[in-house]
Parts: C-alpha cells; sequence; structure tokens
C-alpha cells in the first residue's frame, strides 16, 4: 500500500487585501488572503510593495501580493510550544476576596 502525501509548495505567491484604518475610533491594519489558504504556526507571511502610510482620520483598501513561507516541522514545533508558554504566562489567578485590607 502507498502512503500518498499531499505535496504543497515551501513558498508561493498568493493575492491579498489589506485594510488600514488609522482613526479615533479605530487603529488597525488586516490582511485577507484570497483563496484558501491555512496559516499555520511558525508560517511567515511578508506584503510585497512599498510602505502604507495612512493620515489620522483615513482608511485605506489595498490589493497587492503576500508572499507565504511555510515553517517546517521543527519550527512549527517550537513556535506552538513558545506560544504555548507565553500564553501560560497571561493566567493571573487571584484568591482574594477583591478587598482592601
Amino acid at each position: 500500500m502507498t502512503l500518498l502525501r499531499r505535496v504543497e509548495p515551501r513558498r508561493f505567491d498568493v493575492e491579498c487585501t489589506i485594510e488600514i484604518e488609522q482613526t479615533g475610533e479605530s487603529l488597525h491594519a488586516h490582511v485577507s488572503l484570497d483563496g484558501d489558504v491555512d496559516i499555520r504556526p511558525g508560517d511567515q507571511v511578508t506584503i510585497q510593495g512599498a510602505p502604507v502610510r495612512v493620515a489620522f482620520g483615513d482608511c485605506v483598501q489595498l490589493r497587492r501580493t503576500a508572499t507565504v513561507v511555510r515553517a517546517g516541522a521543527l519550527k512549527r514545533f517550537m513556535t506552538y510550544v513558545a506560544g504555548y508558554l507565553e500564553l501560560t504566562e497571561l493566567y493571573e489567578v487571584s484568591f482574594s476576596d477583591g478587598r482592601a485590607s
């Protein structure tokens, strides 16, 4: 019996939409990759093109090309472990009743 493994490229380009907003209500930048691209721990996504400057009060939507570089098995595992350890630093459990002494 032959074990078939899906082979995917380690580096590939994909089109994306970038939304950048800098207003009094929101400061954010979102990237949406076209197609069904699954980004996993350790993968790198680089947006091609010149840096974008957005004036205060503006919202910009752009189309660019993104380069996705897949992480190897070791890097994926190390990223997963590092993320888990970083998450545990957020757990601050207090058993006080909340009243000042």
